[in-house]
């Protein structure tokens, strides 16, 4: 599809309030049109039956959903790996909030038989200093690592991480919230050592205790762990 055509697309499937519940909560990034996400991935799944490099190629950022649209077809198109690495890298660079994050990071799942291959890859991202390239490697982290085979390596990075920012750090909170939900055997050591920083580990705390996937006892627990909140004078 040619760019114009996408801009045509969007336009017929555009639903105002939407736009402006979206924008409320990314103020400051890419105006909206407000397109949901699943009429997106639909679209993405059709491009990918396509000529998806020459979309990727000519695609614009100008809106909110273009790039998002860009890290759908990224996910889902059939191509070797080491194409759809540098893709990805060229997704990130691209990613300026939370939501163009976590939506297609969650599709990427041509990771999960490279696993080795893509851990090695986010390591950069990790330690970055970029909010968003953080956030981009720890939400890959808890979407496609916490498994038995890299569980430890995870709790190991989201210990070892400095999050350089609100979004980072809230990223680092959902994936041990999600770590724990799935071992909180091994996850109990990270939130009693006292490594993760006040904000992250009140956060991952509130995480823990709002989800259905944690037992009451455990919450009792968790609990106990939160820091008192330091008022600023």
């Amino acid at each position: 599809m040619l760019c114009q055509e996408i801009k045509d697309f969007l336009a017929v499937h555009a639903d105002a309030r939407y736009a402006a519940f979206v924008t409320s909560l990314m103020p400051g990034t890419r105006p909206v049109v407000g397109v949901r996400l699943p009429v997106l991935r639909a679209l993405a799944k059709e491009i990918a039956k396509g000529d998806w490099r020459t979309y990727l190629e000519e695609a614009v950022d100008d809106t909110f959903e273009e790039v998002m649209l860009q890290g759908y077809v990224t996910g889902v198109a059939r191509m070797p790996f080491e194409e759809q690495m540098e893709r990805m890298a060229t997704y990130v660079r691209k990613i300026n909030d939370w939501a163009l994050c976590d939506s297609p990071c969650s599709g990427f799942k041509f990771v999960r038989k490279h696993r080795e291959e893509v851990w090695a890859f986010l390591q950069p991202y990790l330690y970055s200093g970029d909010v968003f390239s953080q956030r981009f490697a720890v939400v890959m982290l808890l979407a496609h690592f916490v498994t038995d085979d890299f569980i430890d390596r995870v709790l190991e990075a989201c210990a070892s991480v400095c999050p350089n920012g609100y979004y980072a750090s809230m990223a680092v909170a959902w994936a041990v919230s999600v770590c724990f939900a799935k071992y909180p055997d091994k996850t109990r050591p990270l939130l009693a050592g006292g490594r993760l920083d006040d904000e992250t580990q009140n956060k991952a705390i509130q995480k823990i205790v709002d989800s259905f996937r944690v037992a009451e006892w455990d919450k009792s627990w968790v609990r106990t762990l939160r820091r008192p909140k330091v008022r600023k004078s």
